[in-house]
């Protein structure tokens, strides 16, 4: 399998189609994620899996104006997290993300702590229709790993394994990524003991991608299993905020809150929760505005 550098989504099939194979990096997007919210490692590593997980659902929608909102609402100090992918770009926001709390246990950073235990996921998929499609279900442990595949089986009925990591030491994101295997209709049962048989060996996937490129992981961890490649997407990290749509924000408030902020003389200041840009409106570009919707 050829091999490509940077963050990238690899979605390939087993047995002749029995079961899908999603496997990414998303070392670079969560590094932005980092620097543009000022994240502490255990938050960055919340937010890392919470956008590998969401680029994996934004890459399967298939309208190219399609996208899909998760939000995280578990309880803990970090509050509600959100992300939201179309087909390869990736944003995300949190109430807090400068968050220190002491490891767990084993070492490892207690994303499920920040997030917390007690709570919901909600999926939102705008397909482009009248009405979006609305998934919820209850967090299992704040990890993200589980509580994804939860989401899976419990509100789209289809079983899956899901595995989510960030390597992150310091500032610096070492590496960042994530494995989806769904068997499909008509799956054999050989071919679920073989995936049962090597699902400890996806358990740590960020150290995995530390230590080979994520073709060479996918061709030994399916060998035998007819792997093939069916398409690759590049991700990124990309909030599309304007001026224009802070304009339209302004508008959506209505008349009488809009010429209120006029009265005050004061302008307008809009920030955007996922690229901390802001956006400074004079008072007579309000007024500019508001005549213009008034045509």
């Amino acid at each position: 399998m050829e091999r490509h550098t940077g963050d990238e989504m690899l979605h390939m099939d087993l047995m002749g189609g029995q079961a899908r194979v999603m496997l990414c990096e998303t070392t670079q997007m969560t590094q932005t994620a980092r620097d543009i919210h000022e994240a502490t490692p255990v938050c960055t590593a919340a937010v890392g899996r919470l956008m590998t997980a969401t680029a994996m659902l934004g890459v399967m929608m298939k309208g190219d104006r399609e996208s899909v909102t998760v939000t995280i609402k578990g309880g803990g100090p970090m509050g509600t997290l959100v992300a939201v992918a179309d087909h390869g770009d990736v944003r995300v926001t949190a109430d807090q993300m400068q968050l220190d709390v002491p490891t767990r246990e084993d070492g490892k950073l207690d994303v499920g702590g920040v997030i917390g235990h007690n709570g919901r996921m909600s999926v939102v998929k705008d397909l482009g229709l009248k009405e979006p499609y609305i998934g919820q279900c209850e967090l299992v442990s704040g990890e993200l790993g589980i509580d994804f595949a939860n989401y899976f089986t419990v509100s789209e009925q289809q079983p899956s394994l899901v595995s989510l990591g960030v390597l992150v030491k310091g500032d610096q994101v070492i590496k960042a990524g994530g494995l989806l295997i769904q068997p499909l209709p008509g799956c054999s049962e050989e071919t679920l003991e073989a995936l049962e048989l090597r699902s400890p060996m996806f358990a740590e996937i960020s150290r995995e991608l530390a230590c080979a490129p994520k073709e060479e992981l996918a061709e030994d961890w399916f060998r035998g299993l007819e792997l093939r490649l069916l398409d690759r997407t590049p991700l990124r990290y990309h909030c599309p905020c304007s001026r224009e749509r802070m304009e339209r924000a302004l508008l959506a408030i209505g008349r009488q809150d809009l010429q209120s902020i006029i009265d005050d003389g004061q302008g307008a200041e809009l920030g955007c929760h996922f690229c901390r840009k802001q956006y400074k409106f004079t008072t007579s570009e309000l007024q500019a505005l508001l005549a213009s919707a008034q045509v």
